[in-house]
């Protein structure tokens, strides 16, 4: 009909993600969060690569000096060079912190769709075994593991992947339990009915219209317990009971602080991992908290 008007057609400005990027920029301390875990990442992948103090080789003749042009964060007590060794470390800690959480939210989401998808015995089965872990302290099992591993005499490089299986093993019933909600919730919705009527199998209804609509909520969830398994990893390791040196990590480079000497004496030796760990978990933390503000769809006219 002439003059009759044309609806507007939507257009990829207008998606779900689009918006939440819109009010993610305008977020400064997102931004802000972004930016120092961008800078972190380089400055702990990348930059072993520049220094030449990357071997760790032992220097007697420089143990324990304070911080000069040489060294800039000085040299830890066997004549290390701190600046180096915190790089390598936050690549341990950073790399402990993102594979356990990864390999949780893979665990739990597919527990969980399996849960929330087929309800009854297999949900019965799936939710009685997560209480079970949920209702496990958390740091008590840690110790606990990591005590086991010492009195086995673990070698360092294998502690580290044993790590990230205890912290993922502790992490993915409360994944779970997030997205076998929000299945039984997107389940009931117009479009499973309509992929009901075409008899699609269950395994493409649960992979590609049930657990993508998920992904926003366990980015969120997952950004968030990055920052948790750092901190577990690090109390682990100044425990001694995680990594161990020679390999470095944020947790035991924080070792060092246990001598009253290197305490009061020495403070370039244990305050910049103690200041990496804080600085780096409030910025997991700001941005966890923006992703979450930018991808909950009832501040969408905001």
């Amino acid at each position: 009909m002439p003059g009759a008007a044309v609806p507007a057609r939507k257009t990829a400005a207008d998606s779900p993600w689009r918006q939440a990027a819109r009010r993610l920029r305008k977020n400064k301390l997102a931004l802000f969060g972004l930016a120092f875990l961008v800078f972190m990442i380089l400055f702990c992948f990348l930059g072993p690569y520049l220094s030449p103090y990357a071997n760790g080789k032992v220097d007697v003749a420089r143990i324990n000096k304070p911080p000069s042009t040489l060294h800039w964060l000085g040299t830890d007590n066997l004549g290390r060079d701190v600046l180096t060794r915190l790089m390598q470390a936050g690549r341990i800690s950073l790399t402990v912190g993102v594979a356990s959480v990864v390999l949780s939210v893979a665990v739990g989401s597919v527990l969980g769709a399996l849960a929330g998808f087929y309800r009854g015995i297999v949900d019965q089965v799936i939710m009685r075994f997560a209480d079970v872990l949920l209702t496990i302290p958390g740091l008590p099992l840690l110790i606990i593991m990591g005590a086991v591993m010492s009195e086995w005499k673990v070698p360092s490089d294998y502690r580290i992947y044993i790590v990230m299986l205890m912290l993922s093993f502790l992490g993915w019933p409360g994944l779970a339990r997030l997205v076998r909600s929000e299945l039984l919730v997107l389940r009931e919705q117009a479009y499973m009915q309509a992929a009901e009527a075409l008899g699609l199998r269950d395994r493409r209804k649960m992979f590609r219209h049930l657990l993508p609509n998920t992904v926003p909520t366990l980015i969120v969830v997952a950004t968030l317990h990055v920052a948790g398994a750092i901190i577990s990893e690090s109390t682990l390791s100044f425990l001694g009971l995680g990594v161990v040196p020679p390999t470095p990590s944020w947790g035991n480079m924080l070792d060092a602080a246990n001598s009253l000497i290197d305490f009061q004496k020495r403070p370039w030796v244990w305050i910049p991992p103690g200041v990496a760990i804080l600085t780096t978990v409030i910025a997991i933390n700001l941005l966890g908290d923006a992703l979450r503000d930018a991808l909950d769809p009832r501040l969408k006219g905001r």
